[in-house]
């Protein structure tokens, strides 16, 4: 044993021997595991940032999204701003890489004007404007509510000084009130769109003096207008108002690096009657109201019936063209008018489906008039709820009026004797007053024999009358009683 693990001395203790190799061997031959283990992470990594990196090339070679061109080749109109409007929208819903007006406008309408730089200023998607050939006036506005200007060769742009509508000057008290709202809104857009705000202003004001260093660009006595060259014109690191000059609407998408496909909007003959629609909005709603209470006051489908779809088809048609109501609102109104009219015709006297019918179509009606964006949320704001509340309760007030009137004076008139269908009425013995012994007087007490729309038939005693009620509905096996007698006519209301 001595031998093997020491070796004795001379008092015949035993001491160790010195550490051999052996064990700086073994720690040497634990180090490749270690070195394993490591090679293992290190290999992970690697494979999760190529998985990443691979992600990335997938993600980043989607194609882009289309880019939509609207021409802009008219005057700057009420009709032309439901247009862009429009086609705004349309950029929003497809994730549109951007938005180009392709403009060729010597101006228009103020209030169009300042619609279209808020329009413009408020979507979500990149806008640009190609000055092909002229954007005087109105349209250098909207330019400068774009977030990039390009220029065909020898194009125009400015002159944006507020004039009358038949081109003379207004009055100085207003012409200095319009120039400083207009200015100001010229400076905001320019700003929040990084482009030069005293150019802007200098478009509208003609008073506005602009200098860059020394350079005197405007005088303080005349209105500024820019051709193609002196607006790409550099000073200072940056050009003065465009970003360069192309010979096409392709040549400034190439300049602009845009390359997803382009996708052309043209306006449609529809949106100038569009305007008028919305504009007449209350009184389109209010004939709806009218035919259709005079419809279910007159048996069978007629006139009035036709009237009120054209009157509520028109509504919702003309929203729709604006891009204001979506097929949801028709939708919705649709299923409102199917409950109101199951209440009155399958089950009546049910109550709740037609009060979920009413509440569905009004709300149709007022979801119909709110200026919503994609980028917006669905519920409205106060704000945009002010002219569809307005525009509702007036028609609201008016048709309450109408029907009030209609059903006092209409059932004497010989016009509304000639409207009732007398198809609608089932045959049967009328007796004519006074005939076999009848004797009838203000008062008498009787029930309705078929739904009174309000002409229909009632027993009073064994004899069955034509009578018409004073304007209500009322509904078979109802009792009435006699209002006013006048000659064979007889009027009756709920007993």
């Amino acid at each position: 044993m001595a031998g093997v693990d020491g070796r004795q001395n001379a008092e015949g203790s035993i001491t160790k021997k010195k550490p051999t190799a052996a064990p700086v061997v073994c720690v040497f031959a634990l180090e490749p595991k270690r070195f394993r283990v490591e090679h293992l992470k290190l290999m992970n990594r690697f494979l999760w940032l190529a998985v990443l990196f691979l992600f990335s090339l997938v993600v980043g070679a989607e194609e882009p999204g289309p880019v939509f061109v609207v021409p802009l080749k008219t005057e700057v109109s009420e009709a032309q701003f439901f247009f862009l409007r429009r086609a705004l929208k349309n950029a929003e819903m497809q994730h549109a890489s951007a938005f180009v007006i392709d403009m060729e406008t010597y101006g228009g309408d103020v209030k169009a004007a300042i619609d279209n730089m808020e329009a413009l200023l408020r979507t979500t998607v990149p806008t640009y404007t190609f000055v092909n050939p002229r954007a005087i006036s109105a349209g250098a506005l909207i330019a400068v509510a774009t977030q990039k200007i390009y220029m065909a060769p020898g194009s125009v742009i400015g002159a944006a000084a507020p004039v009358a509508g038949d081109g003379g000057d207004l009055s100085k008290t207003m012409k200095d009130k319009v120039v400083a709202s207009l200015s100001a809104m010229a400076r905001s857009a320019a700003q929040k769109n990084a482009h030069n705000a005293e150019v802007a202003e200098a478009f509208i004001d003609k008073k506005k003096e602009v200098k860059i260093g020394d350079i005197v660009i405007n005088r303080s006595d005349s209105l500024l207008a820019l051709s193609a060259e002196e607006a790409v014109h550099v000073y200072n690191g940056r050009p003065l108002l465009a970003d360069g000059i192309a010979m096409n609407i392709e040549g400034m998408l190439r300049q602009a690096g845009l390359n997803g496909p382009i996708l052309r909007v043209a306006p449609s003959g529809a949106e100038r009657l569009a305007v008028w629609i919305t504009k007449l909005a209350p009184l389109l709603l209010l004939g709806g109201v009218l035919g259709a209470y005079l419809e279910f006051k007159i048996p069978g489908f007629g006139l009035a019936g036709i009237a009120s779809l054209i009157c509520f088809g028109l509504f919702f048609t003309g929203h729709y063209i604006a891009g204001l109501a979506g097929w949801e609102t028709i939708v919705l109104f649709v299923l409102g008018l199917i409950l109101v009219l199951g209440e009155l015709i399958i089950h009546p006297g049910t109550v709740l489906p037609g009060l979920l019918g009413v509440l569905l179509m009004l709300g149709a009606m007022i979801n119909a008039m709110i200026d919503r964006w994609p980028s917006q949320g669905y519920w409205p704001t106060e704000g945009m709820l002010m002219r569809p509340l307005f525009n509702v309760s007036l028609a609201m007030v008016l048709a309450i009026i109408a029907v009030y009137v209609l059903a006092k004076f209409l059932p004497r008139t010989s016009l509304y004797q000639r409207l009732v269908l007398s198809a609608a009425v089932p045959a049967g013995p009328v007796a004519l007053l006074p005939r076999d012994g009848l004797s009838l007087e203000i008062g008498a007490i009787g029930i309705t024999h078929t739904t009174l729309r309000p002409s229909g038939k009632a027993c009073f005693g064994e004899h069955l009358l034509d009578v018409v009620s004073s304007g209500d509905f009322i509904e078979a096996q109802v009792p009435v009683k006699i209002l006013m007698i006048e000659g064979a006519r007889v009027v009756v209301e709920r007993a």
